[in-house]
C-alpha cells in the first residue's frame, strides 16, 4: 500500500490527483487551469496518439495544420455554435502594442477556420470527399479543472470532413466512432458504451453527436470522445458550395470528431490501485523495468554482462534498466509500482548463477522465477495476458455498476450515494432531462435499444433507453 496516496476507496478524487502528480504524469502550471505534461505522461499520450494517427491515415485522412487564432466573426457565423462556446472563449484584443480591429479567439475547436478553408478548396463534386485531421492544442476557459480530464488548454486530434451526401457523412461519423471504441478496448483496456447525445447535450451546431462513455472506478461516467454529423448550416455560413453531378449548386455534408489527452486520465482512473498507476502494456512507456541487485562482495561485471544479455533478449519490448546507486531495491520497486510498469524483472548474483531471473507483474504483485531461455516467451505471454486481464476487470466493474431501473424515484437515492450507471426509459422531453441536474446527473447517451416503455420521470411513452450518470 502506498501511504503517500489518498485512500482510493475513501477519497477517489484526491487519490487521482496524487497519482497524476506523484507518478510524474503532470505538474501544476502558473496559468490557471493548465498543466505541464511531464515526459512520462507525454510518452503515454504519444503511444495513444501514434496508434490513433495510424488508423486515421489508414481510413483515408490526411494531417494538416490550421491557425491557433480565429477571427471572432467566424464563430458568430453559426449562431448555435457561438452560443455553445461563448462562455469558454479566450479572446485576444491587443497585439503588437495596439488594439486589434477585430478580436481574435484562441481556438476552442477549429470547425470555423477549417470550413473557411474548405470553401476555398471545394468547387466540384469531384473534390469530395475532403478528409482532414489536425493534431493541435485548444483552449476552453473551464471554471472547474482537473488534470487531463478537464483543463483550460488540452491536446487533441480533430478530424473534419466534407461529403457529397448525408449518408456518406453519417457513415464517416460512425466509422470514426468505431475507431475510437477499438482504441479504447484494444489499447486502453477500457470498455465503453456507444450511443448518441440528446439534443441538449450534443455538440453546438451538430445534427447528430455520437459518443462513447466509460465508467471510472468511483462510479462516475467519463465522455471519452465524440463524433459529430455537422449541420449544413456551417456550409451555408461559409459559402461552402460546389457544383453537383447535375450541374446544380449544392452544399456538402460535414463531420467532425476528436479525442483528447483526457484519455490519459481515463487510464489512470480505470486501472489504478492503492499503489498507483497500472498501465495497459500496449500504452506503457516502459513495459519491463529491470532492477539489478548488487550485493557486497559481488563482481559487478558479472551482473552487468547478464544485464546486456537480458536487454538483447527483451529488445522487442520497451525496457528500462534502473541502475541508480542511491536507491535500495525496495525503493525502486515502490517507484516503478507507482508508475504502473507492467513487469518488474530482478537480477541478482544468485539468479545469474542459476540462469534465471525473478519477475513480478504489476496487477497481482506475484513473483515468478523464469529461466533465461524462457524469458522472451514469458514476457510476451505475460504482457498479452495483462492487457486482457485489465479489460476484463474493467468490464466486470462496469457490469456490477450498471443498473436497469424504470423510475428516477426508485434510483435517485442510490445515484446520489453510490454513483453508477442507470439505464431507463425517456420520453425525449427536455424538462424531464433537466430534472437530473437536481441529482448532479445527466443523460450520458441514448442507447440503441428500447427495453423500458415509460419515461424515468413522467408517465409518457419512452422513445428509447437512455443512460444516466454523474460525470466528470
Amino acid at each position: 500500500m502506498n501511504e503517500q496516496l489518498a485512500d482510493i476507496k475513501k477519497d477517489f478524487s484526491q487519490w487521482y490527483l496524487d497519482v497524476v502528480y506523484k507518478a510524474e504524469l503532470a505538474d501544476q502550471s502558473p496559468v490557471r487551469g493548465c498543466i505541464v505534461i511531464r515526459p512520462y505522461g507525454y510518452a503515454i499520450w504519444e503511444l495513444i496518439r501514434d496508434r490513433l494517427d495510424t488508423r486515421i491515415k489508414a481510413t483515408g485522412h490526411q494531417n494538416a495544420s490550421f491557425p491557433l487564432l480565429i477571427p471572432e466573426s467566424f464563430l458568430k457565423r453559426e449562431a448555435e455554435h457561438v452560443e455553445g462556446f461563448s462562455p469558454e472563449l479566450a479572446v485576444v484584443t491587443h497585439a503588437g502594442g495596439k488594439e486589434l480591429e477585430e478580436p481574435l479567439v484562441v481556438r476552442p475547436t477549429s470547425e470555423t477556420i477549417i470550413h473557411y478553408m474548405f470553401a476555398r478548396w471545394l468547387t466540384s463534386w469531384r473534390d469530395l470527399p475532403i478528409k482532414i485531421n489536425q493534431w493541435a492544442n485548444v483552449v476552453r476557459w473551464e471554471m472547474r479543472t482537473r488534470p487531463f480530464l478537464r483543463t483550460t488548454e488540452f491536446f487533441w486530434q480533430e478530424g473534419h470532413t466534407a461529403h457529397e451526401t448525408a449518408a456518406e457523412a453519417e457513415a464517416e461519423a460512425r466509422m470514426m466512432l468505431k475507431e475510437y471504441i477499438d482504441l479504447a478496448h484494444e489499447y486502453l483496456a477500457i470498455p465503453v458504451i456507444a450511443g448518441r447525445k440528446s439534443e441538449h447535450e450534443k455538440f453546438p451546431g451538430a445534427d447528430l453527436t455520437l459518443t462513447y462513455e466509460a465508467l471510472m472506478q468511483d462510479g462516475k461516467a467519463l465522455q471519452m470522445g465524440t463524433s459529430h454529423l455537422i449541420s449544413q448550416s456551417f456550409a451555408r455560413a461559409f459559402n461552402m458550395s460546389f457544383q453537383d453531378r447535375n450541374g446544380q449548386q449544392a452544399y456538402p455534408y460535414l463531420t467532425s470528431w476528436g479525442a483528447t489527452t483526457r484519455l490519459v486520465g481515463a487510464v489512470v482512473m480505470t486501472h489504478g490501485d492503492q499503489k498507483g498507476l497500472i498501465l495497459p502494456p500496449k500504452i506503457a512507456p516502459i513495459q519491463v523495468v529491470i532492477i539489478p541487485i548488487y550485493k557486497a562482495g559481488t563482481d559487478a561485471t558479472v551482473i552487468n554482462e547478464a544485464l546486456e544479455r537480458i536487454k538483447q533478449t527483451l529488445s522487442p519490448w520497451r525496457i528500462h534498466v534502473d541502475a541508480a546507486e542511491n536507491l535500495t531495491p525496495g525503493a525502486k520497486f515502490y517507484h516503478w509500482e507507482l508508475k504502473g510498469v507492467p513487469l518488474r524483472l530482478e537480477v541478482g548474483p544468485r539468479d545469474i548463477a542459476q540462469g534465471q531471473v525473478v519477475i513480478a507483474d504489476r496487477i497481482t504483485g506475484k513473483k515468478q522465477v523464469v529461466a533465461h531461455d524462457d524469458l522472451a516467451r514469458f514476457v510476451d505471454v505475460s504482457l498479452e495476458e495483462m492487457q486482457t486481464t485489465l479489460l476484463e476487470r474493467a468490464r466486470q466493474r462496469l457490469s456490477a455498476q450498471w443498473h436497469k431501473v424504470a423510475k428516477l424515484a426508485d434510483f435517485a437515492a442510490q445515484l446520489e450515494a453510490d454513483n453508477g450507471l442507470y439505464q431507463a426509459g425517456w420520453c425525449g422531453d427536455a424538462a424531464c432531462e433537466a430534472i437530473l441536474k437536481q441529482h448532479k446527473a445527466t443523460t450520458r447517451c441514448l442507447l440503441n435499444e428500447k427495453t423500458l416503455t415509460v419515461c424515468f420521470q413522467c408517465d409518457k411513452a419512452s422513445i428509447g433507453d437512455v443512460l444516466i450518470a454523474k460525470a466528470y
